[in-house]
């Protein structure tokens, strides 16, 4: 028997971050969401980039397309993706960003209940207001923080993300790109991050992809058309047993990541793409903070520069002040070799 509509829990809408990992960590949000009311919808706004996560997020709805522009209010845009929202019937909108615009759009549809942190004076746009952000150093605990009752008390322990990828899909996809399984372990490298120092140097994946061939592995490089010159550079070092695998479309680095039996990144959105979905994640982290930025899930090895040990233990206060000033360059290939090597020895 389909509940009535009048008495079904009305939907919530999640309003995300627009960068890759945010957008993965808002699952737990789902997951917990699914949990306090199972029957309850749950849609999330995804720019075009991300869209593809939301296909394999079990728990969510359905995801809404706009890509609003940044640095600009984008009210013309605002108002298109408001009309989208309204004939839903959203009970719930949590805005994890602080930003104004961010709430215009739940705002001009109506939702009756709009979630949020104080920031940018949106008295108004936002009608739940919370407070005490800055008690929450983590970014998951900031969004979990909008999913529970004012002032709850914040669990140990979030939700996992989980990107789950059906075999048949999986299967198509390899056999469309002329990647079928030959035997060989499939190592997958992924170059690109967003803020200066947080990228590993080309030479350094190059001369890796060098050894792992030598090794009977297969390498595919992943990312967007950004890092299709690094592939390039990779690939000349690596030899023929490296496959560029970038490109427009982020599902193909999903699927990539899905197949391999290690996954070598940067602080990234891959990066918690490889480790929601539960590929062994061998991560290199420079001017960045594991505490605050690794995945919510388990990975293979976190690896930073050696030392500096009072650094590390600071930065869980002082969040990447305290190591802004290391470089993943330090970050020895030998290391990330006997990091994945060890990863394939126990999956054999």
């Amino acid at each position: 028997m389909t509940p009535d509509r009048q008495t079904a829990p009305k939907p919530v809408l999640i309003v995300p971050y627009v960068w890759i990992g945010d957008f993965v960590r808002c699952h737990s949000v789902v997951r917990l969401l699914r949990a306090q009311v199972p029957d309850r919808p749950v849609d999330i706004v995804s720019s075009t980039l991300c869209r593809p996560l939301a296909d394999y997020m079990p728990g969510v709805r359905r995801a809404i397309i706009a890509d609003l522009p940044r640095r600009q209010l984008g009210l013309t845009q605002n108002r298109a993706l408001a009309d989208q929202l309204r004939p839903e019937g959203y009970g719930q909108a949590l805005v994890m960003s602080r930003k104004w615009k961010a709430a215009l759009a739940p705002a001009l549809a109506g939702i009756p209940v709009r979630t949020g942190f104080a920031g940018e004076a949106r008295f108004g746009l936002i009608n739940d207001m919370r407070g005490g952000e800055k008690k929450h150093p983590r970014m998951i605990d900031q969004m979990g923080a909008l999913a529970l009752p004012k002032g709850a008390t914040l669990p140990p322990d979030w939700p996992l993300p989980e990107l789950k990828v059906p075999a048949a899909e999986l299967a198509t996809w390899r056999d469309q790109r002329g990647l079928k399984p030959d035997g060989r372990p499939v190592v997958t490298l992924s170059p690109g991050a967003v803020g200066a120092g947080k990228a590993w140097p080309a030479a350094h994946y190059g001369e890796l992809a060098r050894a792992l061939t030598q090794d009977g592995a297969a390498v595919w490089v992943l990312g967007g058309p950004a890092e299709t010159a690094v592939a390039a550079e990779i690939a000349a070092t690596g030899g023929n047993g490296v496959t560029d695998v970038t490109g427009n479309d982020l599902r193909n680095a999903i699927l990539a990541l899905a197949a391999a039996d290690v996954s070598v990144t940067n602080d990234s959105g891959l990066m918690h793409v490889s480790a929601a979905i539960g590929t062994p994640t061998v991560a290199i982290f420079g001017p960045t903070s594991p505490w605050h930025w690794k995945p919510l899930n388990p990975v293979a090895a976190i690896l930073e520069p050696p030392g500096d040990e009072l650094a590390r233990q600071r930065a869980r206060l002082e969040g990447n002040t305290a190591v802004s000033h290391r470089r993943t360059d330090d970050v020895a290939v030998e290391t990330v070799l006997a990091a994945v090597r060890d990863v394939l020895r126990t999956r054999r």
